[in-house]
């Protein structure tokens, strides 16, 4: 047993390549299986904030671009185009369970002025008492340097600690943390647990993920330095299967799972 059994709030963030296929267009069947699956969990009792990225994969494939824009007006009008469909997917399919959504894009300087960030507090706290699951993403279409959070694992633990969540899920197109690439090395070993994200875990995490999105494995290492000292639970699994979120909330073991503990004052 684990404290993902116990969690009462959980965020859950997802990426965009798990929710689309290589052209870039969604996923239909997986984002069906995925939102039936956060809606039963909701069922159960659970607070949910989803974290989402894709605005800019769907986008694209939306457009008809023939890859991701490398400049930035492209990539925001991608962004533009593509968060317009996401909602409008999530909408319909968690409708089908009478669960409402609520957008919520955010940029860096949200979380960092105090004012914005109170009331990003408090609009998190009351969706949530109103039974809404929020569905965040960075607001890609305006965001510059400055106030980009830059990936949305970054974000989604930053969110994690607004809410006060108990457990943050990151699924991803790997199984979790391997001590070596797997897709280089058949063999790698899973690492099952992470006590704390040191130098030699951080040197395991390689470049960058798939070319659909613009993390890795670093990026959700980043996540759980920000989300384990505040005493959140993270674990990374594959999102192929989103069911394997019914393992990990019933106390299984799956993917790699970060423990988290709470700093000392």
């Amino acid at each position: 047993m684990n404290g993902f059994a116990q969690a009462k709030k959980i965020v859950v963030k997802v990426g965009t390549s798990t929710l689309t296929h290589g052209t870039g267009l969604i996923n239909i069947r997986r984002m069906e299986r995925f939102v039936k699956t956060l809606a039963d969990l909701k069922n159960s009792g659970r607070d949910l904030i989803l974290v989402s990225s894709g605005a800019i994969g769907v986008g694209v494939g939306k457009l008809g671009l023939a890859a991701r824009p490398s400049d930035t007006p492209s990539k925001q009008a991608a962004a533009a185009v593509g968060q317009c469909e996401l909602m409008y997917l999530y909408d319909k399919l968690f409708s089908e369970y009478n669960h409402p959504v609520a957008q919520v894009l955010l940029t860096r300087d949200v979380v960092e002025l105090s004012a914005r960030k109170a009331n990003c507090v408090n609009t998190f706290r009351r969706l949530l008492e109103m039974g809404v699951i929020p569905v965040v993403n960075e607001n890609d279409t305006v965001a510059v340097e400055e106030i980009e959070f830059g990936d949305n694992d970054t974000l989604s633990a930053m969110v994690a600690v607004l809410a006060g969540a108990d457990a943050l899920v990151i699924l991803t197109d790997i199984d979790g943390l391997y001590e070596e690439d797997p897709r280089k090395n058949p063999a790698a070993a899973l690492i099952p647990e992470v006590e704390e994200v040191t130098d030699e875990i951080l040197a395991l995490a390689g470049g960058v993920g798939s070319s659909r999105g613009t993390g890795g494995m670093v990026t959700k290492l980043h996540a759980a330095q920000i989300a384990c000292p505040a005493g959140i639970e993270m674990a990374i699994v594959n999102g192929s299967d989103p069911e394997i979120l019914y393992d990990l909330f019933e106390g299984k073991a799956v993917g790699t799972r970060f423990c988290g503990k709470r700093a000392k004052a």
